[in-house]
């Protein structure tokens, strides 16, 4: 079920003839915003995530009746867990905005404003499939700063947002690459 409304490539699909002319058309570009729609690798893991912690919260409250208030705690405790942790793997990825570029991770946030990018550009190299140790052969968007080490690869056409998308991942990293162009000078 796609949700035009969270993300900014609504605009894309409504009218091409405007997207060819700016990097991403919206009204306000000081609000972040992800280039593109999660992927259904990444939704359908958080899904899970949801579901096993409303179990954990059902088994939370059994516990609670039955009598064991610290145990039931405990399990509540580690429902609240469960769910920022897949609220936190929604977020996962590249977001934009006039003042930079926003690399979201699961337990860290990088942001960089655009006078200290050098390049934005696809490289064909070794990805990681789906974030797990295994790599294949596949294209990254390599963010390179003006000093020192270009940022950590995190938008790839293997990772849960493009696996088996690869038009997807042309036109997130097209439009990453435009909004550099235009907000770098």
């Amino acid at each position: 079920m796609p949700l035009p409304f969270l993300t900014a490539d609504r605009d894309l699909d409504l009218d091409t003839r405007a997207a060819d002319s700016v990097a991403l058309p919206h009204d306000e570009p000081d609000h972040w915003r992800r280039p593109y729609r999660p992927g259904p690798w990444r939704v359908g893991a958080a899904a899970v995530f949801l579901l096993l912690a409303s179990f954990v919260l059902i088994s939370a409250m059994i516990i609670a009746m039955a009598g064991s208030l610290p145990g039931a705690a405990a399990c509540a405790l580690l429902g609240a867990v469960m769910i920022a942790g897949a609220l936190r793997l929604l977020r996962v990825g590249v977001w934009v905005s006039a003042r930079g570029l926003r690399q979201v991770n699961l337990l860290r946030t990088t942001t960089e404003p655009w006078s200290a990018l050098a390049s934005v550009r696809t490289r064909q190299q070794p990805v990681r499939w789906l974030g797990l140790p295994r790599t294949v052969q596949g294209q990254a968007l390599i963010i390179e700063r003006t000093q020192g080490e270009p940022l950590r690869t995190l938008l790839t056409d293997h990772n849960g947002d493009f696996l088996s998308r690869p038009e997807a991942f042309e036109r997130a990293a097209d439009v990453l690459e435009a909004w550099a162009a235009e907000y770098r000078a």
